[in-house]
Parts: structure tokens; sequence; C-alpha cells
């Protein structure tokens, strides 16, 4: 499973032919797998997504950035206590933080490469200098980490890349194995050797460094803009030319007939589109929700450059998916499916899926349609867990926290229940709710007025977050108090 942070589906050629993005081996891996049309994110951002991966559920509803909690099932575990070796090579630092910290020993082994954005890596005493940066962010770690890399083979995405090689390498000969080669790239800051910068050249912005957008609207002039493009595009090359790697080592081993081979993205990234930059903030648009995703299945040779519409989300199908792979049962907690049928004959496995970030509006499609519900209730909600830990630290006001009783998928614990300020999402359509058809629109340039969506809609909203045993405060904000 090759796994990437932040990937843009519509910059890609198998899903945008018209892309100025230099990307061959994407379109070489389009030719050997299933190419999914209606993948869409679940819970969001980075940890949150990775938790559904583990626990083949959704996890926004509940909590929001955590470690997998006591009661979790974990795919990588369920693997290797079957006797599926997992292995994890990685350069996304934020499973060394706290709050996920519990992620990696779930693997048979693992090894992390550092580096990436603001890990934490060389110590440095004195200040280093920080040149002229258009987003004013400049993090202190990111700049030390910055002076460790003179060549391209020093960046952490490389390392990653070849540590996952040198796996398949020693154990291609071998059965029941499961190898996750994952990347942070191309997430911000859009680091890159400057060899592959000169792939897309950049206009003149008074030497100024723009390759991290702030998490806000874009106020940037056209060229500035244009520069944080031109950076991330020189990223995708790069990424594209590390997942070349992967195929290669597929084609050299005759690896096509008896490998499973994965490659998705846990969600994209807005550069610019509806004005605004990055994530998390605004409205989960289509560019942040609509993902690439791939998978080349040996037992379907057939299905290779085979395109499918089946409504998937991979961070809760994937786990199904792989242990029915290794012919192991989904738990009864899981509520995402086996794609095989997906893979071979396009069988729907959901008329809609729900998705986005703790705390902030619901979200629903069913391929189709879009729709961000409206906001009935905008009071506090809570986060339910056993290990308050967030991002880098406890999580806050624990002041407050009580028992809850037990949720359907606990294990009969009991978790804590926080308190939480309410968190309003930064768009500007206050508590309404807006509708989009995004085949026929893809761009959510204009809002449908269709109550007969809506409601439909709604009420799969309804029923996707009672299935997952949703706390009444989620279902009291979108209007499901019954």
């Amino acid at each position: 499973m090759v796994m990437f942070d932040s990937l843009n589906r519509h910059m890609l050629p198998p899903y945008n032919p018209n892309t100025n993005v230099q990307a061959p081996n994407f379109q070489r891996l389009a030719e050997h797998s299933t190419t999914f049309d209606t993948s869409y994110v679940c819970s969001m951002p980075c940890m949150p997504a990775r938790r559904d991966f583990h626990t083949g559920r959704p996890n926004f509803l509940h909590c929001n950035w955590g470690p997998i909690e006591p009661f979790d099932d974990s795919v990588p575990a369920m693997l290797r206590d079957s006797g599926v070796y997992s292995h994890l090579c990685t350069d996304h630092y934020h499973y060394f933080e706290e709050g996920g910290a519990t992620y990696h020993t779930k693997y048979s082994s693992w090894e992390v490469f550092r580096g990436q954005e603001g890990d934490p890596w060389k110590g440095m005493v004195k200040e280093p200098e920080i040149p002229k940066n258009i987003n004013g962010k400049g993090r202190r770690a990111d700049w030390v980490n910055r002076a460790q890399l003179h060549c391209d083979a020093d960046y952490p995405q490389s390392k990653t890349f070849e540590a996952g090689l040198e796996f398949i390498e020693q154990n291609n000969t071998e059965d029941n194995w499961f190898v996750q080669i994952e990347c942070f790239d191309p997430h911000e800051p859009f680091t890159v050797d400057p060899e592959w910068q000169k792939k897309y050249p950049s206009p003149d912005i008074d030497g100024a460094l723009f390759d991290w957008p702030d998490y806000a609207d874009v106020t940037e002039s056209p060229e500035e803009a244009q520069v944080a493009k031109n950076n991330y595009s020189a990223l995708v090359s790069k990424c594209d030319a590390s997942l070349g790697k992967i195929l290669d080592a597929m084609d050299r081993h005759d690896m096509w007939k008896d490998t499973l081979l994965i490659v998705w993205t846990d969600h994209g990234y807005l550069l610019g589109e509806h004005g605004k930059w990055a994530k998390n903030w605004p409205i989960t648009w289509e560019e942040i929700a609509h993902t690439p995703f791939f998978i080349a299945d040996p037992r379907r040779p057939d299905t290779a450059g085979k395109r499918r519409s089946s409504l998937v989300q991979p961070s809760i199908d994937l786990g199904p998916t792989l242990l029915g792979y290794f012919g192991l049962d989904s738990t009864p907690d899981m509520t995402g499916k086996d794609l095989a049928g997906a893979i071979e004959n396009d069988t729907p496995v959901r008329d809609a899926g729900i998705f986005g970030y703790h705390g902030q509006r619901m979200n629903i499609t069913d391929g189709r349609y879009v729709y961000y519900s409206a906001l009935e209730e905008t009071g506090d909600i809570y986060l339910y867990t056993l290990l308050p830990l967030t991002m880098r630290g406890a999580k806050p006001n624990l002041e407050t926290a009580t028992l809850a009783k037990p949720f359907s998928f606990t294990k009969g614990m009991n978790t804590l229940k926080i308190g939480q300020t309410n968190i309003e999402q930064g768009d500007s359509f206050g508590r309404k709710g807006y509708l989009y058809d995004v085949q026929e629109d893809p761009t959510q340039s204009t809002p449908l007025d269709d109550p007969e969506v809506v409601e439909r809609l709604s009420q799969l909203m309804a029923k996707l977050m009672r299935e997952c045993d949703a706390p009444a405060e989620q279902l009291a904000r979108v209007g499901c108090n019954g």
C-alpha cells in the first residue's frame, strides 16, 4: 500500500488529461489497476483518516485528532496476529507525537524517517536564518530541517520509498506480508529538491519563497499564488517518480500476478480554488473530499485499466478489503466494506457516505450530489476517548471530563466525555445547508435548490450516523432529534 498525504485528484493525468502536472507513473499505474472515479474521504484530517483505516469505521463523530483507542480494532494488528507480516515505512511524523503514538506499534515492524514540516528533528540552539516567506509561518523546526537537505536523496520521501523498496527486494518471494509505504508529501510545505522545481518555472516574486500557504483566504497576487501551485506541482512530480520505483519493482519481480497494490491519499488540498488555501477551516469542497484511488488486484487481472463508478471511501473500506484479501473477517464494529465486488464488476457497496471533521459541518454524498448540512443546533459538543491526547499534548477542557456510557463499539468500556466549545467552520454558509450536483457542476460553482434531494440525503445522513452510534448532540446539530 502506497499512501500519500494531500494528493489532489484533479492534478493527476488519469483523472484530468489536461493537467499540467508531469506525472506519467500515475498514468502507468492506472493502466495496471482499477481506477475509482467516485472515491471520497471520511474522517479528516491526517490522524483521523488513519484511525479510520485501522478501525474500518468513521471516528469523526466521536473524537477529533487522537490515538488508536484501547477499544479499537486495528487492521495491521489483526493481520500481524493472524500470521501476516505487516511493516510500516513512513516519514509521517504525526505518528510519533502524543496524539499518534499508538499507531506504529500495531505493525510487526516499522521504520521512520525524520525531517518533514515541523518535525523537531535536529538540535539547533542558534536561531536559524529564515528567508523571506510570504505566508509568514516559517516554523523554526522546518527551517532547521531544511538545512539538512542537500540533494534529492536526503529528503524524507526519498528515504521512505527506498526503505519500502528494500522491504520488497528482501521479501518479494515470501507469502503473507503487507507493507505500508507512506509519505507525508505532497502535504505542505511543498519542499522539494530544486531539480524538480525546474520543471515548473515560476514568475519572479522578488525573491520570496512561497511553498507553505496559510490556512486562510487567498490574498496573494496571481503571481505569488502561481509560485505556490508550481511548488506543489513539483512535489507531485517527485511523488510520481517515487511511485514509479514501486511500479518498476512490481515489473522486475513479476508481482502483478500475486501482489495486491493499493495507492491512495487521506484527502486533497485547496490551491486557491474557491478563493481559499489548504483544508480544515473551509467546508470540505470537492478538491479536498474527492480523492484519487487505485487498486491492482492480482485475482482479477482483467480489471487492469478499468474504471469504477461505485461510491467508495478508502479510509474505512481498505481495512475490510485487506482483511478479505488475506481470508480474514471484518469485525462487527467495522462499517467499511470489502471492495472485491466493486473492483470486479462495479458492485455498489453503499448508497451514500458521510464525511467531515469532528464538531464541524456534517457532509454527505451519494456520488452525484454533495450536501453540506444545515446546522440546526450549535451548542457544545463532546469528545469521547480513553486516551485524551491530541497532536502535541493533552486535549483541552479535561477539567470538564465525566464518564460516558459505553458506545456500541467501545467493547463495554466507558469513555471520558470532554466538553468542547462548538467549532464553527470558516465558510460563508452560516448555518444554512448547501447542495451541489458534482457530476454536472464538478467545480461547485452553483448551489442547487432541490428540497427533495436535500430531504433524501438528510434521511440517509441520519441513518448512517445512527449506524455509527453517533452521540445525541451530533444528531441534534443536523436536526435528527428523534
